[in-house]
């Protein structure tokens, strides 16, 4: 039979878990402050292999697997799961299919960061209240230094997905994770019950690029959510046809994801809003953004992680992917006179991508292949002139 201290603890746990409830997190959970030594060996073994490309940050700094290296005296990590919906309220045109591109769901409103901090703070005092004296927390959301999926299944809130995401049973992937160490001595919560995907690879499958090295490794370097937002340069061009009309993130290994078909998947929470110009963004408008129109589009927004030239990169692409004859004057246009060298590299490419005759866009890939002061712009000129 438990003593009253046991008890107490019990019941302080509950009242924290409906705590991060009343929140509107759909799942909590309580892992132990250790540093996850497993977790670390697959990080590192990660990293050996270049898999994160460019991601510098992810090989330095702070210990990931150890809460302490964030808070030295933490003992318990509370991880929270706050949804932010499987389906995309879409804007049509009245006039039929637009140049429009695709961004991912987590980014189609208010800058995440910014919504998960402001309630684990509220969560925090919350639990300050419950324990009647200030606990000593840090707030983490996935740009802190922590492996938060693997903290997320040592606190009982899913299982690590072949896709490398963490899976709420009845709930899917469509989460954001947030977690708070405290300097609080807590009893974990446990694990669920499922064993996991299975012998399931859709998710493995269906991705375009083929990111997937195997189950549980995804090389970064071809995952079109790294290539249209932490590539900083040239995308290989061998992967440019893969993207699509992605702009910012994809949603695909999720989209395909047996667990996100649920019925009972919880709504996307009311704080991180939803803007419909980010649903479905004008590509021609994304090509050309003016420094105003890009501050505008971006402001409070994740989107805010790639630069203007970026976004005019991924627009040119997503332009070329689309096979569409009316995207071959705006292409011709940023080709001749875009003030990114890296836009009008990928506008020479997407010219030649299109598959259709071209008249003002050949005009455009001559005079590029002559006198465009980039090198690597008058070379993908040329190609693009022998592809036609």
């Amino acid at each position: 039979m438990p003593n009253s201290s046991e008890t107490h603890a019990e019941s302080l746990e509950q009242r924290i878990l409906g705590a991060a409830r009343e929140l509107g997190f759909v799942r909590a959970g309580i892992a132990r402050a250790e540093r996850a030594e497993q977790a670390a060996e697959r990080l590192q073994s990660w990293l050996s292999a270049g898999h994160h490309g460019e991601m510098q940050y992810m090989a330095g700094g702070l210990d990931r697997a150890a809460p302490s290296s964030l808070l030295e005296p933490a003992q318990s990590v509370l991880v929270v799961a706050l949804p932010y919906g499987s389906t995309t309220p879409l804007r049509r045109s009245a006039t039929g299919p637009a140049l429009t591109g695709r961004v991912a769901r987590y980014a189609l409103g208010e800058d995440y960061h910014r919504v998960l901090k402001a309630k684990l703070a509220r969560l925090g005092e919350a639990i300050d209240a419950l324990v009647g004296r200030p606990v000593e927390r840090r707030a983490c959301v996935d740009s802190a230094p922590l492996l938060e999926r693997d903290f997320a299944v040592r606190a009982g809130l899913g299982f690590a997905a072949k896709s490398t995401l963490t899976i709420l049973p009845g709930v899917g992937s469509f989460v954001l994770l947030g977690e708070l160490l405290l300097d609080l001595p807590l009893t974990p919560t446990s694990a669920p019950a499922t064993s996991g995907c299975g012998a399931c690879t859709t998710c493995l499958t269906a991705c375009p690029t083929g990111a997937f090295v195997g189950p549980h490794v995804l090389d970064a370097r071809r995952c079109i959510s790294y290539l249209t937002i932490e590539l900083k340069g040239a995308m290989p061009r061998e992967l440019r046809p893969l993207i699509g009309t992605h702009v910012f993130g994809c949603d695909i290994c999720q989209d395909v994801c047996p667990w996100n078909r649920t019925r009972h998947a919880a709504a996307r929470d009311e704080e991180l809003g939803f803007r419909p110009e980010l649903a479905e963004p004008d590509l021609v408008e994304l090509l050309f953004l003016t420094s105003s129109g890009y501050r505008r589009l971006v402001r409070g927004t994740a989107l805010s992680r790639v630069s203007r030239a970026r976004l005019s990169r991924n627009a040119a692409v997503a332009l070329g992917n689309t096979k569409s004859p009316s995207a071959e004057a705006p292409l011709a246009r940023a080709l001749l006179t875009h003030g990114s060298e890296l836009t009008r590299e990928h506008a020479a490419w997407a010219l030649g991508a299109l598959g259709v005759p071209l008249s003002e866009g050949r005009v455009a890939l001559e005079q590029a292949a002559q006198g465009d002061p980039q090198l690597e712009v008058r070379d993908e000129a040329l190609r693009s002139l022998a592809l036609l």
